[in-house]
C-alpha cells in the first residue's frame, strides 16, 4: 500500500542518502516520456521540500526539454529511489523541475551544495510536491559493485573547446523540444 506525504522526512531523506541510483522520468504534452538511471554523488536534499541533482552531459537532454516544453503542465517530474537492501522500499518524490546552468542566476547557490564533476552541464532543480512511498517487496536484493568511470573519463579527457561546442549544437530533444546549452566546460574537481 503506498503512503503520501507533502514532503520528505528524516528517515526518508537517510534512505535517500545510502541509494547509488536513482531514476529520473518527465513527459512533454507530445512525445516519448523519458525515464532516465543516474549513479554517482549527483543528488542533494536541500531542504524537506526541495531537492537537486547534478547532470552531466550525455546522450540526450530530454530532462531539460521536457520541464522547459511550452505546455501547462510544464516542469512535471518524478525521481524514484529503490532501496535494493533491508528495508524493503520504493520512494517517490513528485515535484516541479527547472534547469539550473552554469550561466543562469541560482548556479553559485545550487553548485555550493555539491563536488563538480567531469561534464557537469545543469542542476536539475526539484520544489516537492509529495512523496510516496511503497513496499518495494517485488525488487530484487542487489549489491553495488561500483560506479562506472566511463561517463566522467570521456569528460575529462575532452577538449574544453570542443566539448562546449558539442554541448552547444544540442538545442533539441529527440522530439525536437527546444533546450538551452551550457555556456562552459566544468571539468570537476
Amino acid at each position: 500500500m503506498a503512503d503520501f506525504f507533502d514532503a520528505l522526512d528524516p528517515k526518508q531523506v537517510a534512505m535517500i542518502e545510502k541509494q547509488p541510483v536513482f531514476f529520473v522520468a518527465t513527459a512533454a504534452a507530445d512525445g516519448r516520456v523519458n525515464l532516465s538511471p543516474k549513479g554517482y554523488d549527483a543528488f542533494r536534499v536541500l531542504s524537506p521540500t526541495r531537492v537537486a541533482y547534478l547532470d552531466l552531459g550525455g546522450s540526450g537532454n530530454e530532462t531539460h526539454a521536457h520541464l522547459v516544453a511550452e505546455q501547462d503542465d510544464a516542469g512535471r517530474i518524478t525521481i524514484m529511489f529503490t532501496n535494493f537492501d533491508r528495508p524493503a522500499l520504493i520512494l517517490r518524490i513528485y515535484g516541479k523541475g527547472t534547469p539550473v546552468l552554469p550561466q543562469d542566476d541560482g548556479w553559485d547557490e545550487l553548485a555550493a551544495h555539491f563536488t563538480m564533476l567531469p561534464g557537469t552541464r545543469q542542476i536539475f532543480e526539484i520544489e516537492v510536491e509529495s512523496v510516496q512511498t511503497s513496499c518495494g517487496w517485488g525488487v530484487p536484493f542487489m549489491s553495488l559493485e561500483g560506479e562506472r568511470e566511463t561517463l566522467q573519463k570521456a569528460h575529462r579527457q575532452s577538449d574544453p573547446a570542443e566539448w562546449e561546442a558539442k554541448m552547444a549544437g544540442r538545442t533539441t530533444s529527440i522530439d525536437g523540444l527546444t533546450t538551452r546549452a551550457t555556456d562552459r566546460y566544468i571539468a570537476g574537481e
